[in-house]
């Protein structure tokens, strides 16, 4: 396949590192990514750039939870877009809804406008909007550059018709780019399905803390998940992914 996107989602130093090694074409920074990401540090970003050129998308999230905001979120998230586009990220990642489900196009055209040159994608709001075929021609009409999505499913295989119907209706005007549930595998099952080009992973693996001492019984967080393990991405899942696109 030529002109394909891989990009890896990481919230992490080494997550970055480890997807750059394995061939990424670029990164979606997070913070957070197990709540579904949102808005990284600056000095995360600072602190990759370090390390590597790779392309940097940075994700505008400012909480977990839904895509409409408050007026000191919608502040929150404009500020952001603006302090990535100092710090010189080559995208920015955000979506707002109105509670109707359609795009709030009045608050994305300001994001847009607070984006100047850098690539914008519309993030996974688009996947619990109402009309996805909407959504898409006002992404158009907003002059956005790609749209992160699983076809309105919890994984992208159980999206694929959806996908399909979008590539085929977003011709060359905007990037449609699969996410969640994507690995090799699931790229080479995905495009004779949908023709998509662009792909969008973690590729993570869970790694055991270095932490020898435990303490038992004391969560920081979300009851259910153990304070001794780390999400990494390995840089074998990106590189296989990358294989099976250039095979394709």
């Amino acid at each position: 396949m030529e002109n394909y996107i891989l990009e890896a989602c990481v919230d992490s130093v080494e997550s970055a590192l480890a997807a750059a090694q394995g061939g990424a074409t670029r990164l979606e920074l997070c913070s957070n990514l197990i709540i579904g990401g949102t808005t990284p540090s600056p000095w995360l970003f600072k602190e990759i750039r370090k390390h590597t050129d790779i392309r940097i998308h940075a994700l505008i999230r400012p909480r977990f939870g839904d895509f409409c905001y408050t007026d000191p979120e919608f502040a929150i998230i404009k500020q952001a877009v603006a302090d990535f586009r100092e710090l010189g990220a080559e995208g920015v990642v955000f979506g707002i809804l109105k509670p109707d489900g359609t795009l709030n196009m009045e608050q994305m055209k300001e994001l847009m406008d607070a984006a100047g040159d850098m690539s914008v994608t519309l993030h996974r709001a688009f996947d619990v909007c109402a009309d996805p075929y909407r959504a898409l021609d006002q992404a158009i009409e907003l002059g956005i550059d790609t749209i992160l999505t699983s076809g309105q499913k919890n994984v992208c295989i159980e999206g694929a018709e959806l996908l399909r119907e979008l590539v085929e209706k977003s011709g060359d005007r905007i990037t449609i780019q699969v996410g969640s549930g994507v690995s090799a595998e699931v790229i080479r099952q995905m495009y004779p399905l949908t023709h998509a080009r662009a792909y969008h992973m973690s590729g993570k693996v869970t790694l055991d803390s270095v932490m020898e001492y435990r303490r038992e019984g004391v969560n920081m967080g979300l009851p259910a998940l153990s304070e001794f393990e780390v999400w990494r991405t390995d840089p074998e899942k990106i590189r296989e992914a990358i294989k099976v696109l250039e095979e394709l």
